[in-house]
């Protein structure tokens, strides 16, 4: 059972009377910073396994794991996972509660999970600011050139990413169907009220399906920082040297993240940027996407009868996620054989990395209980009956 405990850093915009460190129960939420994205996690796997032996109802080994660096993409995880590579032995069952879910309503599973490539895109045009009434006009504009090389990677006017390599070559047929079918099943409220906009803004599209597309299984871009602007507030008349843009580019699922690194360099250093600009590209966190392996008879049943039994008779929903959980892709590449079980509370409006982020906590209470079905459901999967429960019991 995985989870992590770091966090993003804090973020203004908190409505009044709350805050990232001081948590707040409204209206059946717990408001807090990483409350669901991840703080419940390691609460959330002891209470399951704590529920089953109150209730005396058997349940496998269960090894809990939680880390500490996963929103930096989990660079400590692999000297770890190799030390206690022992202890973990051969799991038939991995449980990830750090995912989301279209609603309240039922139980979500997670079946692909997008990967990312993070970097610093940097282009320097002087050595030092100079008056822009003097040099404009001579010296080019450095967010002009950083402008023109994002056009390379992104149509400006729709979003769509312009390289085809990044791209999966897998998307179609069954998964295609799947994420479009969920796209439907949600529809405006899972995946497009589901966000706070402003004012009139409007998404991409106001097709549900290739919204689900877009966000589960389609390159996105988006510019999560900058350098070398100053606060408008204090800005002056100087023709900057240097523009820095953060680039956060989302991979399909089983995308190779090392080509779309590769990629990135190819499109922005190789070839001269206009004016012959200086160019740097510092990519800094990459993460691997992550798509489900088939999902075996039993546990399926275990997800479709647990959701019925804990959200008034509805089934379980299996969707695409956007985000990236490193380790799922890690432990998909040394554990080919397990099953998977990723699940959250990261519902509609929760705002994961945000301010006013929630724990909703009678979701996460029902979501608990599904686990800890699934958990005793294990022990008699695959015809090991009892003596399968009973090994895994004196072992836990």
């Amino acid at each position: 059972m995985y989870g992590h405990f770091d966090k993003q850093p804090p973020f203004d915009g908190w409505f009044e009377g709350l805050g990232p460190y001081s948590p707040v129960v409204k209206d059946g939420k717990l408001y807090a910073r990483g409350a669901a994205d991840d703080g419940y996690a390691l609460f959330a796997s002891v209470l399951a396994i704590a529920a089953l032996q109150e209730e005396k109802k058997p349940h496998p080994r269960v090894m809990i794991l939680i880390e500490g660096s996963e929103e930096s993409g989990s660079r400590d995880l692999p000297y770890y996972m190799e030390l206690i590579k022992p202890r973990i032995g051969e799991p038939d069952l991995i449980v990830c509660l750090d995912s989301g879910a279209g609603n309240y309503d039922q139980l979500w599973v997670t079946s692909s999970l997008r990967g990312i490539v993070v970097g610093d895109l940097k282009v320097s045009v002087l050595k030092e600011g100079v008056h822009s009434g003097d040099a404009s006009g001579v010296v080019p504009s450095s967010f002009r050139i950083a402008r023109a090389l994002l056009s390379r990677l992104e149509d400006e006017n729709t979003g769509d990413i312009l390289v085809k390599d990044l791209y999966a070559k897998d998307f179609e047929g069954k998964r295609r169907d799947a994420a479009r079918e969920a796209g439907k099943s949600l529809g405006d409220p899972g995946m497009i009220n589901c966000f706070p906009w402003h004012a009139s803004t409007q998404p991409v599209s106001r097709d549900t399906a290739l919204l689900a597309e877009n966000r589960w299984w389609k390159p996105q871009l988006e510019i999560i920082g900058a350098t070398g602007l100053p606060p408008s507030e204090t800005a002056g008349n100087v023709l900057r040297p240097s523009t820095t843009l953060t680039l956060s580019l989302r991979l399909p699922p089983t995308v190779d993240k090392k080509m779309a690194e590769q990629c990135l360099k190819d499109v922005f250093l190789g070839t001269p940027a206009p004016h012959n600009a200086s160019v740097e590209l510092n990519i800094w966190k990459s993460s691997q996407g992550w798509s489900a392996p088939v999902v075996a008879p039993w546990l399926d049943k275990a997800l479709q009868e647990s959701s019925k039994r804990n959200f008034e008779n509805r089934p379980a929903v299996y969707q695409g996620e956007g985000g990236s959980i490193p380790f799922m892709a890690m432990l998909g590449s040394m554990l080919p054989r397990a099953q998977f079980f990723v699940c959250g509370v990261l519902g509609p409006n929760s705002n994961a990395h945000g301010p006013n982020e929630f724990l909703h906590l009678d979701f996460c209470q029902r979501v608990v209980a599904c686990v800890a079905e699934v958990l005793t459901e294990s022990c008699t999967a695959d015809g090991h009956g009892d003596d399968r429960a009973n090994k895994m019991q004196k072992t836990s």
